[in-house]
């Protein structure tokens, strides 16, 4: 009587995913594009985010030139808050999920983005939150699949 082990191999990541995002980087890529850097940037965090999450939360984020092309101008611009209130809030539970100590949810898109915007620079806030938070999860990532 043989008995067969299964050895099974341990999470491998589907890519290296990128962990060099920054403001920085955005606002001056962004004027230097003239627009077109911050299409780049939140496809690729949308891509990132279901490739690291949807294997354990079983959702998609919607693509983010689907949502600025197609979704903005039907719904008369509230496809936007909702794309944005999930993705932060999907952001968060990952984060947690993975035992990752950084704090960010959908709060801290409605308080930093929406109501830091009487301030001018809570949007910038909230959106070195997310990529500080995008870059922790690729980085576990990287290493743990």
């Amino acid at each position: 009587m043989t008995t067969e082990t299964v050895n099974q191999a341990p999470a491998v990541p589907v890519k290296q995913l990128k962990t060099n995002r920054g403001l920085l980087k955005y606002i001056l890529l962004s004027i230097i594009t003239f627009g077109i850097y911050p299409l780049v940037i939140w496809s690729s965090v949308s891509t990132d985010i279901n490739i690291i999450a949807s294997r354990y939360d079983g959702k998609k984020t919607m693509h983010y030139c689907l949502l600025a092309f197609i979704f903005t101008g039907l719904t008369f611009g509230i496809a936007p808050f909702v794309w944005y209130h999930r993705l932060y809030a999907r952001v968060g539970n990952e984060l947690n999920r993975r035992g990752i100590s950084y704090s960010i949810g959908a709060g801290t898109f409605w308080g930093w983005y929406i109501l830091g915007m009487l301030i001018c620079v809570g949007p910038f806030i909230a959106i070195h939150k997310l990529f500080k938070a995008m870059n922790l999860l690729s980085a576990d990532y990287n290493v743990n699949g």
